[in-house]
């Protein structure tokens, strides 16, 4: 079971997945972000990917934060370069948005009995997600296990590349770099994106 947003990371995480099971589901979640075309963008490379099922959840509303992804009454952030991105919790850091969807993935993957959930973080780019680091996913998994009384497996295939070693991974695996074309990244939801957003910089 993939948690499956679109962008670069999840989608080589996804491609990663396809080679190493034998049959993958995708859970996509529409949180009401700005950037709402990365939906878009994972329906079509969830069709590319000829995956077992997708499925898309609306959880608008249910988390609650000042991020600009969220609450369009803040701008999200420009910046020239890499070097200019503050330090800290980075503004777009949504509390708790990574606890909420691994739970319902797990629950979504004990229906379907599957014990491997997939997810395409990455501590390399960690920018003020700290929800994106080893200690995390080590500790959801403890809890996700303690919680079910069965074993689930997180799996992190790209948790230690930089986006660079992410393109190499993706060009290694078949029809990854293909899907890549279609993934989207952008905060600020554009096509062609932005250029001068965290997300967009990184990229």
């Amino acid at each position: 079971m993939v948690i499956f947003s679109g962008g670069q990371d999840s989608t080589t995480s996804l491609y990663w997945a396809r080679e190493k099971f034998k049959g993958v589901h995708a859970i996509t979640f529409d949180y009401g972000q700005r950037h709402k075309i990365e939906i878009k963008c994972a329906e079509k490379i969830a069709q590319l990917a000829g995956l077992q099922s997708h499925e898309i959840i609306d959880v608008t509303g249910i988390l609650k934060t000042t991020s600009p992804l969220v609450d369009f009454s803040h701008e999200v952030g420009q910046y020239r370069s890499v070097d200019e991105l503050p330090g800290g919790i980075e503004p777009t850091f949504i509390p708790c948005r990574k606890h909420s969807v691994s739970d319902i993935a797990a629950n979504r993957a004990v229906v379907k009995s599957i014990k491997d959930l997939v997810i395409g973080v990455s501590a390399i780019d960690y920018g003020g997600y700290p929800d994106c680091r080893p200690k995390f996913i080590q500790l959801m998994k403890e809890t996700l296990c303690h919680g079910l009384e069965m074993e689930i497996n997180i799996h992190t295939p790209v948790i230690s590349l930089s986006k660079k070693d992410t393109v190499l991974l993706a060009s290694r695996i078949s029809g990854c770099m293909e899907a890549l074309a279609y993934s989207h990244t952008c905060y600020e939801g554009k096509f062609p994106p932005c250029g001068k957003c965290h997300a967009c910089l990184l990229r």
